[in-house]
């Protein structure tokens, strides 16, 4: 359904993504991670050409076939909500404060739908229902409900055309665990009964390990892991996908909690990355060809990719003997 090709987003001189490619099936969840910084709502958020005039963006983003990057605007805005949508981070932010519910519901369903605002306003009503606000409060103004009433009506927008597939772009940040985990389930039972294709982007990687089948773990504006969510966070083949898993403590291990294995110093500056590969000044396994050389992903196992030396090297390792 989606084939991301090569990539790339730049600022200015400034690259922020850098040869990303993908793909996601029909149905299919991919989770996004990494530090802020790595690129990865920038790289989310150029699928559908919502970045500002500022950022140059180039390579090919096919949408069931059609690129997305040289569609005209027309049938961009055509894709927009009815082929694929959003869920912003910070309802708060993404929600107008001055019009109602209704109104922000019902909105896309006239536009793209092209109904009756009779039929707009009971469609609104269903998608509030399905996501656990009741439909009486369609009147009410955003700062009437609470955080995760919030997210959640963001979340009945992105379904308001049944679109084939949801970006979500942080949706449980700043919620309490409790509010969070029926987020999660939330969004679990909408892709297990509607068959919805989801990118979920976050910094956390129980989240991402809950709700997706696949990972991609972004560096430096690059991908550097990619494969199983669950193998990835028990058996990480790339040191960067390592000090993110051993960054989380175990819970009921107080020695975990008070050793948590972090990592030192920030990511890079996009405006000055090093040679070689970019992990390689934070990187524990750091070699001399690490500063010098740098890697694509390169298969790492069974359905599995890694942009790292090691990798590689082992990899050779294993077919010479």
């Amino acid at each position: 359904m989606l084939d991301v090709r090569d990539l790339r987003v730049s600022y200015g001189a400034a690259p922020a993504v850098r040869g990303v490619s993908f793909t996601l099936e029909p149905g299919q969840t991919l989770g996004v991670a990494g530090e802020s910084g790595c690129g990865k709502s920038t790289m989310a958020l150029s699928l559908l050409r919502l970045l500002p005039a500022t950022a140059k963006v180039s390579g090919q983003v096919l949408f069931n076939g059609e690129d997305l990057l040289t569609a005209r605007w027309e049938r961009l805005r055509a894709v927009r909500w009815s082929g694929a949508s959003v869920v912003f981070q910070g309802a708060m932010s993404a929600l107008n404060p001055v019009r109602t519910i209704a109104d922000q519901l019902m909105e896309p369903i006239l536009r793209h739908d092209k109904v009756s605002a009779k039929v707009a306003r009971a469609r609104a009503a269903e998608l509030l229902d399905s996501v656990g606000v009741p439909a009486r409060r369609m009147g009410s103004y955003p700062h009437e409900f609470s955080g995760g009433q919030r997210q959640r009506i963001m979340i009945a927008m992105a379904l308001a055309c049944r679109p084939d597939l949801i970006i979500a772009d942080e949706p449980t940040t700043a919620l309490d665990v409790m509010v969070q985990a029926q987020i999660l389930e939330l969004l679990s039972g909408l892709i297990r009964d509607q068959g919805i294709a989801v990118i979920m982007i976050s910094h956390d990687l129980s989240v991402l390990a809950h709700l997706c089948e696949r990972l991609a773990v972004m560096y430096g504006g690059r991908i550097v892991e990619l494969g199983p969510a669950r193998q990835l966070i028990s058996e990480p083949r790339h040191p960067y996908t390592r000090a993110l898993a051993g960054a989380f403590p175990t819970i009921g291990d107080p020695a975990s909690r008070r050793n948590p294995s972090g990592l030192a110093g920030d990511p890079p500056s996009l405006g000055s990355l090093p040679a070689g590969c970019s992990f390689a000044p934070r990187c524990p396994e750091v070699g001399a060809a690490c500063r010098t050389e740098s890697v694509e992903l390169w298969p790492a196992g069974a359905g599995r990719e890694a942009a790292c030396l090691r990798v590689l090297e082992g990899a050779v390792d294993a077919g010479d003997a």
